[in-house]
């Protein structure tokens, strides 16, 4: 059907023992497999996930401050992290980017601190607005915590010396000197964005066997878990993909 990425997300994908399996499994199948992970048990996995098939990899960090992270994320594991991304880095994964969702008043004066981080460790930066669905865009707790990365990009784009662009989905890819280093910069910016999701090839199978062609809007979701229980013939899965692919419209338009 034209699949040629996987990415394996969660949840905690890293929770799984047999993540190795998986990734071994899914790599023989597609030219690239990655994972999008908090990092909590990635300096033990890191290299056994590399030697199964895994080419690239996603760590949530939010903040380089331990408390300011436990209070963000409920759990004291900063070192944790920050050792799994070490880590994956030296396993060979490639890229490795650095997922830091921005938030007023929480994190966002740490952005060139985090850029300096990335440039030492040699993991890319993801620069990430703080997202909701529609409903929730209009709350209090979205107000409060939405930090836009409008102005940050703009500086960014006057302060690199080289920009490329990330085809899958384009958006810049900012090369920015850094601590005496370079270090590579990514900005999405997903709310009211119809460039974000007019470029979306992206489907989603979730973890009660369903295919997601958007991940906001449940309405275009095509249940495969079933058929396949029932012994679903290949053509019958084809035509359940095919569907759920044609359910795919822009949320943001």
């Amino acid at each position: 059907m034209g699949v040629r990425k996987v990415k394996i997300t969660g949840g905690e994908p890293l929770l799984r023992e047999d993540l190795p399996e998986i990734v071994s499994k899914i790599s023989r199948l597609v030219n690239e497999v990655s994972l999008t992970t908090n990092g909590s048990r990635l300096s033990d996995l890191a290299l056994s996930l590399k030697e199964a098939g895994l080419r690239r990899v996603n760590v949530s960090l939010h903040t380089l401050d331990p408390v300011l992270y436990k209070s963000l994320c409920g759990v004291d594991m900063y070192s944790r992290a920050v050792d799994g991304i070490h880590s994956a880095v030296r396993a060979g994964l490639s890229p490795v980017k650095v997922n830091m969702v921005v938030l007023k008043g929480e994190n966002e004066r740490e952005i060139e601190a985090m850029m300096a981080f990335c440039g030492e460790a040699g993991a890319v930066l993801q620069l990430i607005e703080y997202a909701a669905d529609k409903q929730d865009a209009s709350g209090c707790q979205f107000k409060e915590r939405f930090y836009p990365l409008r102005d940050v990009e703009e500086w960014l784009a006057r302060s690199s010396i080289e920009t490329s662009l990330n085809e899958l989905h384009r958006r810049r890819r900012y090369s920015i000197k850094a601590n005496g280093g370079i270090v590579s910069v990514e900005v999405v910016r997903p709310m009211h964005n119809t460039e974000f999701c007019s470029n979306c090839t992206r489907i989603r199978m979730s973890s009660d066997g369903r295919l997601k062609p958007c991940l906001l809007d449940p309405s275009g979701t095509i249940d495969v878990l079933s058929p396949l229980r029932e012994g679903a013939s290949d053509a019958e899965l084809r035509s359940l993909f095919i569907k759920a692919v044609g359910n795919r419209k822009p949320y943001w338009s």
